[in-house]
């Protein structure tokens, strides 16, 4: 299939989501907590469901990875991989970071990615094989010439569990400053190069898929904390970086904390 026309696709489902989430942001959605203790609205499922119907109506064969509804054909060679609302909580609470990731995998492999936050008008496209985009602009990661002057994000402290929280702790002690919070606005700055090395954990496939073309595209790294690539059967555990000098430092500070894989 022309990857191509699946970005144009992608992005014409990001635009149908935006729509949905600009029209519910002064609402109060009926909020309520998961199991695994993160938030959901009847928005979060209203937009996977519209576009879980988009992808069928185009793409009857090709499978769906979504966090409100059960995964369907996780095993066709062409998988959509849909965040409705990451960053409910902000979503919820008005912080204007949450947005709509989007990825298609292609043999388990994430080959397009779909940042869209609607709030700041910002959409980063990675395509593999192609540069990073930033509302339509190549964008780029900058170089690092040592952790002791880079900017490290991480979506919440509270996310490491006890066992985890030394590779946090390495990381802080050597980098320059630390910012919290940023959800998925994170990879995206990292990608235009305002951020050098993310981390962070407790994370699902559809939290972190569309990082992968996206970052990758803007020439940086990510892989999950043992430096494997992403893919569908991924873990919890990311790591990404502009510098990939500064990933494979990073790498070895996690390794050094005794993280078990």
């Amino acid at each position: 299939m022309d990857i191509q026309d699946l970005t144009r696709f992608a992005e014409r489902l990001a635009s149908e989501a935006r729509v949905m989430l600009l029209a519910g942001q002064g609402a109060r959605s009926s909020a309520t907590l998961k199991p695994d203790r993160t938030f959901v609205t009847d928005l979060d499922a209203a937009i996977e469901a519209r576009l879980r119907s988009r992808i069928l109506e185009t793409f009857p064969d090709h499978g769906i990875v979504g966090e409100e509804e059960d995964s369907r054909q996780v095993d066709a060679e062409y998988v959509w991989i849909l965040d409705p609302i990451d960053g409910t909580a902000p979503f919820i609470a008005g912080v204007p970071v949450y947005g709509t990731l989007i990825a298609l995998a292609h043999r388990g492999v994430p080959v397009i990615g779909i940042m869209d936050l609607p709030v700041t008008a910002e959409r980063w496209v990675g395509v593999a094989g192609a540069v990073t985009t930033h509302n339509g602009v190549p964008v780029s990661v900058r170089s690092c010439a040592d952790l002791s002057g880079a900017i490290l994000t991480a979506s919440n402290p509270d996310f490491f569990a006890a066992e985890e929280t030394p590779a946090l702790e390495a990381l802080k002690a050597r980098t320059a400053w630390r910012i919290y919070g940023g959800c998925c606005m994170a990879y995206g700055l990292l990608a235009n190069g305002r951020t050098d090395v993310a981390i962070d954990t407790r994370l699902k496939i559809y939290d972190y898929a569309p990082f992968k073309p996206i970052i990758e595209g803007a020439g940086g790294v990510i892989t999950d904390w043992t430096g494997r690539p992403i893919d569908l059967m991924s873990g919890p555990r990311i790591l990404a970086a502009g510098d990939p000098a500064r990933h494979r430092e990073a790498l070895a500070l996690i390794a050094a904390a005794g993280v078990a894989a």
